[in-house]
């Protein structure tokens, strides 16, 4: 291994907690898109594991744990997880977010105003039922940029 080094290839998987993993799972499935990966779904239903959904089929994941949730906890371990999508879907969840009553973390409502600007990048920070804070962000600035326009 002189000239090797070592290097994970990708993040596998965030835990979070929550009271009911089926019920966690279909939030994110209609918020995020984010489905159940069939083939680790038998932790959950045979020993009271994770339940695996994910964006991409599998690649990248959240495990839902049942537990209490962080709720207003200050955060420990991490501070949120950030979603990367494309100009038009960030767009789009903006537009949707009051349809599925989103908040940001100081309890205000989401919109089409919430877009945070960072320069070459437009995030915008949600927390879901549980307290779990998220970002969904994109880097298609310029896209993102003109889109917005047509929103105020």
């Amino acid at each position: 291994m002189d000239n090797e080094r070592f290097c994970v290839e990708q993040i596998d998987h965030v835990e979070f907690f929550v009271p009911d993993r089926y019920e966690a799972a279909d939030w994110y499935e209609r918020v995020l898109g984010l489905r159940v990966v069939g083939a680790f779904e038998h932790w959950a239903k045979d020993s009271g594991g994770p339940l695996m959904i994910s964006p991409d089929g599998g690649n990248s994941k959240l495990a839902l744990f049942e537990g209490t949730p962080q709720g207003t906890r200050p955060t420990s371990g991490y501070h949120l997880v950030a979603f990367r999508v494309g100009a038009q879907a960030f767009v789009d969840f903006l537009r949707r977010s009051r349809e599925f009553d989103l908040r940001g973390p100081k309890g205000d409502a989401l919109g089409p105003d919430s877009a945070v600007d960072h320069g070459q990048a437009f995030s915008a920070y949600f927390v879901d039922p549980y307290g779990h804070r998220l970002e969904l962000t994109t880097y298609e600035y310029d896209g993102a940029a003109a889109l917005l326009k047509g929103l105020t």
